[in-house]
């Protein structure tokens, strides 16, 4: 009688994180439409901020010499390296290209794929979120660090162009940077947590541009919901002459809130696939 002897089967190795990253990047960069969606909001965030600072050139002759002082004391200069139209057409952008960076995979089917091929969804995830934060945030150090530069290059044919090195700039052109990464954490989060394109849209309009306007800082508690807000957070880091009229905060804590809302973001998104049927 012979006996057969029992090959251990071979098992594929684990794929390292590091594998998983460059999987993400691989499909990210594959989307025509994702870069698409990067360079129109790129022009459109350039386009208010250099609009606004020629609009100022243009006029800056009509304006009598009150104005003209009163421009340079509340440090509008330096406001119109990044101004709120742009800043909320970034908001907008950002937060819906980071949804559609997992709701594409969730309409076409192909995150059943991913997660078949890797059990461990958490580590799928945070690879696509370590993805998105890195794209976005070279992505919002492109856009604010040209919008700075040009913005600036026009104001100083008025004399009124400020430099990195002036009070706040480097703080302004940073937190406008880092409103990227930020959003688009906050658009995956909640496209992870509710599948659905249409909902994670109105969801992120909500988060991130409503509630914001919404909450006033009449009443303690309303400051306070106000002040939680990303975009809020942004306009306190933005504010070089800061005159609050009930309930002010301070600079470290605007920074708080960006620390929170991306740890927060990446935890969510992280998390909502764990244990879920695709």
């Amino acid at each position: 009688m012979t006996m057969t002897a029992a090959h251990p089967r071979a098992t594929e190795p684990r794929p390292r994180f590091s594998d998983l990253v460059a999987a993400e990047w691989i499909k990210l960069r594959s989307l025509r439409s994702t870069w698409l969606g990067y360079g129109a909001t790129a022009l459109a965030v350039i386009g208010f901020n250099v609009g606004t600072a020629y609009d100022t050139y243009h006029y800056w002759s009509e304006e009598d010499a009150g104005d003209r002082a009163d421009f340079v004391r509340d440090g509008i200069p330096l406001q119109e390296a990044f101004t709120g139209n742009a800043a909320t057409v970034m908001v907008l952008a950002l937060g819906a290209l980071g949804a559609m960076a997992v709701l594409g995979e969730y309409a076409s089917g192909t995150i059943r794929t991913a997660f078949a091929a890797v059990p461990a969804r958490r580590s799928v995830m945070a690879a696509k979120a370590v993805v998105v934060t890195a794209v976005t945030a070279v992505f919002g150090a492109f856009v604010a660090g040209v919008s700075f530069a040009a913005t600036q290059a026009i104001l100083d044919r008025r004399g009124l162009g400020v430099s990195l090195g002036d009070p706040g700039a480097l703080r302004v052109v940073v937190a406008s940077a880092l409103l990227a990464p930020l959003c688009a954490l906050v658009g995956l989060a909640l496209g992870t947590v509710l599948r659905q394109t249409a909902a994670t849209m109105i969801a992120s309009v909500v988060v991130l541009l409503v509630l914001p306007v919404a909450l006033t800082d009449g009443r303690h508690w309303s400051a306070v919901a106000s002040h939680s807000t990303l975009y809020q957070a942004w306009n306190r880091l933005v504010s070089v002459a800061y005159h609050p009229l009930h309930y002010p905060w301070t600079i470290a804590g605007a920074w708080t809130v960006y620390a929170v809302w991306a740890v927060a973001a990446a935890v969510i998104a992280v998390a909502a696939v764990h244990r879920r049927d695709q």
